[in-house]
């Protein structure tokens, strides 16, 4: 039973891996962000996908979110730790400071897939808890250990981007209880429900949006790619201190969310397309 690691601004592998292979899947997706690497951290089964592709070459709306979850989950994937870069909506979390965020709203603009399903099949999976309740605090602790300062808990706004927002969008999502606000975390969270898999999210804050008036800087992707630089190190310190405490056996909801999700009778053929989704098996 592997665990995935995504990789966001910053984090574009991952250190330490040993007997690497590099893994290239196609999927009725097509094409992940780039090459699987699987190796082995701290005794288990590591994979790691660079979200943005090697050399940073795909924006928020164009990460093929389908794909990367489905290649994840074919080679073994049940748990995945989603990494990224946050901007920063209270006075009290800031610059440097580690989020594990339990809740997310969807401010993107429905260009992005967030759904395998449709085309002959439907079904609406529980989301109320968008993070999987088993791994955050295991990984809030991970990231405490690591020396991170760590909020266990959080609303992540996500957005379309790939702009930063207007001071007017920053202080609306302030006004609506948002707590950290990124681009990436959907329809990722959304699809890793749907196969069934544990997503959680070390969402690390950079900037503090667009909101703060006394402050005579605005965020900026230099300031942002700035401050990522000086924490990844931390990310992947709590990565490989989260893979070393994950049990080798558990169970969680998360693993079961198509249970009662599915409407379609069993009468009606289902599509190619889905029925990796109603399976157990997988290709490893």
């Amino acid at each position: 039973m592997s665990i995935g690691v995504i990789g966001g601004s910053g984090l574009y592998d991952l250190p330490g891996l040993t007997a690497v292979e590099e893994v290239r899947l196609g999927s009725p997706y097509g094409e992940p962000s780039g090459p699987l690497m699987a190796g082995t951290l701290a005794g288990r089964r590591v994979v790691f996908l660079s979200r943005h592709g090697r050399g940073h070459t795909l924006s928020p709306a164009e990460v093929p979110a389908r794909a990367n979850i489905h290649a994840l989950k074919s080679v073994g994937v049940r748990q995945i730790v989603s990494v990224s870069a946050v901007g920063s909506l209270r006075e009290e979390l800031a610059p440097g400071d580690v989020v594990v965020p339990d809740q997310i709203v969807d401010r993107t603009r429905g260009t992005r897939a967030s759904t395998f399903f449709g085309g002959g099949v439907v079904a609406h999976v529980s989301f109320a808890d968008p993070f999987c309740a088993r791994l955050r605090p295991l990984l809030a602790e991970a990231a405490r250990s690591a020396g991170a300062r760590t909020h266990d808990t959080g609303t992540y706004c996500c957005v379309e981007g790939p702009q930063f927002s207007t001071r007017a969008e920053s202080d609306l999502y302030r006004s609506w209880g948002m707590d950290v606000i990124g681009m990436t975390a959907l329809p990722e969270a959304k699809l890793a429900r749907e196969a069934e898999l544990c997503y959680v999210g070390l969402a690390l804050v950079t900037d503090y949006d667009c909101w703060r008036r006394d402050d005579p800087g605005t965020v900026s992707a230099h300031a942002v790619a700035d401050v990522m630089r000086r924490n990844v190190d931390l990310a992947r310190e709590a990565v490989v201190r989260l893979v070393e405490r994950l049990p080798d056996d558990f169970t969680c909801p998360c693993q079961e969310a198509l249970g009662d999700a599915v409407m379609t009778g069993p009468e009606v053929a289902v599509p190619g397309h889905a029925r990796w989704l109603l399976r157990k098996e997988t290709r490893v």
